[in-house]
């Protein structure tokens, strides 16, 4: 990735994304671009309105949105420490000097509020560029713009923080394999396009009314919503865009259901949940369904953002083994 990577810690039971970044330009340079609405323009994802003192009130409206969010500074020790509160999140500046320049600490505590550990993947990537442009602005090179892999720099944190990986939990049933997957906020129309193999661009009206052609309980589920490993038996449930939930057969009988709910919040991000029962006396699929998941996740995550990413044959092997021994 080019700087050194951001981490995801649990520090007092919160998620906490944390960069740290050398610069050679002395504490009071670095403080004011960090700290200054007018520097902060030149790196920060917002603009940011405030004044220069501890309880100051915050404004952050993104380009082009409607609506502004709230904040407030809960630390301002010029040039050291700068924190504040960005909706239920909390960032924290510390600038500690360093010979001829200083080390700039940057932590972001996510909050569920705004995604929790689940959005921890395109906040890393995210502040990764932002503090790009922000040590171009100090060193008076140009702005950096948004790389076009930035779907490949979420996904690899997504892997690095293992929020990509599925849990098993106890099920009046027996197990429950389960996902959840950030979605970056796209649209509830594109997912469900997604998932179920229709083109992409429909409003969430127009995918409900197209859905209700060939999307029903009793007919099959269609294979854009499988992952190849599971044999799927008929539709039990269908939502447009949010909810397809569908029996899979063991043997050619019934042995449990696979649901898929598209969750959709304009402060949290959209996210992507999939589970599948599995009975007790079939645990020995644990680790196949597991990894059969995964990889149509990473798969249908790449389709969203534009990529084409498969799923071949070895990375599902290779994620069923981790999850075999794993498992035990």
């Amino acid at each position: 990735m080019g700087d050194d990577p951001a981490t995801l810690r649990t520090i007092d039971g919160h998620p906490v994304v944390r960069l740290e970044r050398r610069l050679a330009h002395a504490p009071e340079k670095v403080w004011r671009a960090v700290t200054e609405p007018a520097e902060m323009a030149h790196w920060f994802p917002a603009r940011v309105e405030t004044e220069p003192k501890v309880g100051a009130a915050m404004r952050f409206t993104f380009e082009g949105a409607d609506d502004t969010t709230e904040g407030e500074i809960i630390e301002f020790d010029p040039p050291k420490v700068f924190a504040f509160r960005w909706n239920g999140d909390v960032l924290r500046l510390e600038i500690v000097p360093d010979g001829p320049g200083c080390r700039l600490l940057f932590s972001h505590v996510l909050s569920e509020e705004t995604g929790g550990a689940l959005s921890a993947g395109r906040n890393a990537a995210g502040w990764v560029q932002c503090l790009r442009a922000l040590t171009a602005r100090l060193d008076g090179g140009p702005h950096e713009a948004p790389p076009e892999d930035m779907f490949d720099r979420i996904a690899d944190y997504v892997d690095r923080f293992g929020l990509a990986e599925g849990t098993v939990l106890d099920h009046p049933e027996g197990h429950l394999v389960r996902f959840e997957r950030d979605l970056v906020w796209r649209p509830a129309a594109h997912v469900w396009a997604a998932l179920t193999g229709r083109a992409a661009g429909a409003t969430d009206q127009d995918t409900a009314e197209a859905a209700r052609d060939d999307l029903a309980v009793g007919a099959p589920p269609p294979p854009a919503a499988t992952n190849g490993h599971v044999l799927a038996g008929p539709i039990t449930e269908v939502d447009p865009p949010n909810v397809l939930e569908y029996i899979w057969l063991h043997d050619g009988a019934p042995a449990g259901r696979v649901r898929c709910e598209v969750l959709t919040d304009p402060r949290s991000g959209h996210r992507i949940v999939i589970t599948q029962t599995v009975p007790s006396g079939l645990a020995d699929v644990l680790p196949t369904a597991l990894a059969a998941w995964q990889t149509y996740l990473e798969a249908l995550f790449a389709t969203l953002f534009g990529s084409s990413r498969s799923r071949p044959a070895e990375r599902t092997g290779e994620l069923e083994t981790m999850y075999a021994d794993r498992l035990g």
